[in-house]
C-alpha cells in the first residue's frame, strides 16, 4: 500500500545518508510501481517479495484474506532473504518494518536480528491500552478525550512489540509536533522521526533528491503549467489519498460545493485498476461539468503540489502522510476526516466540517468551510499563522 512506502523510501534515505546499506523489501506490485528512469543512490537494494496479489490489491479484495497470505508468504520470503545475506557473509544489523506487518518482529527474534516497528501514525495514538481493548483515554495538555474509534484497527494487532524486551517505534512525527503525546508513551521505546518525506521539500539542500526524488514513482508535469497560472494562496486541492473513499451522495454534496466556490479547483480522483469498472453508482451528475472548468488527475505528486504558491488549501480526508506533508510546507487544511484529525482543535491550522443527522457533509456545510479557510478574515489569518509555524519546526524539529 502506498501509504506506508513512501515514508518507508524517505527513511531509507535518512539511513543511506548516515553511511548505512539498506536493502527496501516490499510488495512485487509497488516494486512495478517504481520508475525504470530513477537514478538510485548507492547502498539501496530492492527486494520484491510476493503477497498473492502481484497485480496490485484492490479495495473489494477480502483484507482478512490477503493479511493472513501476506504473513504465509512473506515470512517464509523474509527469511530466505535473510538466510541468503548471511550466507555472501554481510547479515543484516536491524529490521525495520511497517504497521501492515507485525509478523516481521519474530522472523528477526528467530534469526537474533535487533526489530523496530515503522509507525506512519502520530504518537497520540500508540496507547498501550488501546492495543487490547476498546477503551478511551486522554493525554496531557489535550482538551479532549479520544475514544478506540479515533484509533486504526491495525494498532488492535501489535501483540508482538509486547513480546519484545525493549519494543522500538521509530514515529514519523516530530517533538514539538505532539510532545505531550510522545512523553506519555512509557510502555515502548518510542522515538520520533519525523517528518519522513524528501529533504528537498524540507530544507532544499538534500544533495541525493536530484537523483533520488521525492516518492520515486513516475511524475506527471501536465499540471504544472495549470499551477503556474493560478495566482498565489488561490486553488483549492482535493485528495482522499490512496485508499481512502466516499459514497456517491457524499462526492456529489461536495462537487456542488466546489462548483460553487468560487475557487480554482485540483482534484485528484483515482483512476480505476486492474480491470475494476466505472460503478453506475460512482458516477456524478455533474463531474463534466467540474472537469470541464477545473483540474481533474488521476494522480499527482501531492508533496508538488502542495508546496507550489498557488494552493490555498488543502481539503483532506486527514490521512497522517497527508497531514504532515500540508504541515511542512504551510498549507491550511479544511478536513473531512476519515481517521485521525488533530488540525482543528490541536495545531489549529484549519477547520473540520461539521455533519448533519445522518453524518453527510452537506454541500453549505464545505462551502462555509472553505470560504472561512480562502476568504479574508482573522480566522485565516490565524490559521495562516499556525501554518506558517508549524512549517518552521517541521524544518527544524528540534527546534
Amino acid at each position: 500500500m502506498q501509504g506506508p512506502i513512501n515514508p518507508g523510501l524517505q527513511f531509507a534515505k535518512r539511513l543511506l545518508h548516515g553511511g548505512a546499506e539498506v536493502t527496501f523489501a516490499t510488495s512485487d506490485s509497488a516494486c512495478r510501481r517504481i520508475s525504470k528512469d530513477q537514478t538510485y543512490p548507492e547502498g539501496l537494494h530492492f527486494v520484491a517479495i510476493s503477497d498473492g496479489y502481484d497485480n496490485g490489491f484492490k479495495l473489494d479484495d477480502n483484507m482478512v484474506h490477503s493479511m493472513s497470505d501476506l504473513k504465509h508468504r512473506g515470512s517464509k520470503m523474509l527469511k530466505d532473504l535473510i538466510i541468503s545475506i548471511v550466507g555472501e557473509g554481510r547479515p543484516y544489523t536491524c529490521l525495520v518494518y511497517s504497521l501492515l506487518l507485525p509478523w516481521a518482529t519474530g522472523v528477526a527474534r528467530e534469526f537474533h536480528v535487533p526489530s523496530a516497528l515503522l509507525c506512519i501514525q502520530p504518537a497520540t495514538f500508540i496507547k498501550n491500552n488501546c492495543i487490547d481493548s476498546p477503551c478511551s483515554f486522554e493525554l496531557p495538555g489535550l482538551l479532549y478525550k479520544f475514544t478506540s474509534r479515533d484509533s486504526p484497527s491495525f494498532f488492535y494487532q501489535l501483540d508482538s512489540l509486547n513480546q519484545e524486551n525493549n519494543p522500538r517505534i521509530l514515529v514519523n512525527t516530530f517533538d514539538s509536533l505532539e510532545p505531550e503525546a510522545l512523553r506519555a508513551i512509557d510502555s515502548y521505546n518510542v522515538v520520533g522521526i519525523g517528518p519522513v518525506m524528501p529533504l528537498a521539500f524540507l530544507d532544499g539542500i538534500d544533495p541525493l533528491d536530484t537523483s533520488f526524488g521525492g516518492d520515486l514513482f513516475l511524475k506527471s508535469k501536465e499540471y504544472t503549467d495549470w499551477l503556474d497560472s493560478k495566482a498565489p494562496a488561490s486553488v483549492v486541492y482535493v485528495s482522499f489519498g490512496s485508499l481512502g473513499q466516499i459514497s456517491k451522495r457524499q462526492a456529489e454534496e461536495l462537487t456542488y460545493a466546489l462548483l460553487d466556490c468560487g475557487e480554482p479547483i485540483f482534484w485528484v480522483i483515482r483512476a480505476k485498476q486492474n480491470g475494476e469498472e466505472e460503478k453506475d453508482e460512482y458516477r456524478l451528475s455533474c463531474m463534466q461539468e467540474l472537469e470541464e472548468k477545473e483540474m481533474i488527475v488521476p494522480w499527482c505528486s501531492q508533496l508538488e503540489v502542495l508546496s507550489h504558491p498557488s494552493l490555498g488549501c488543502f481539503l483532506t480526508h486527514c490521512g497522517w502522510n497527508s497531514t504532515l506533508e500540508s504541515l511542512a510546507p504551510g498549507v491550511p487544511m479544511v478536513a473531512l476526516p476519515q481517521g485521525i484529525d488533530l488540525i482543528k482543535d490541536v495545531w489549529r491550522t484549519g477547520v473540520r466540517m461539521k455533519p448533519n443527522e445522518e453524518g453527510l457533509m452537506e454541500a453549505g456545510e464545505i462551502r462555509r468551510c472553505l470560504e472561512t479557510v480562502m476568504a479574508d478574515g482573522e480566522r485565516r489569518e490565524e490559521m495562516r499563522r499556525n501554518a506558517a509555524k508549524w512549517k518552521k519546526l517541521a524544518v527544524s524539529p528540534a527546534a
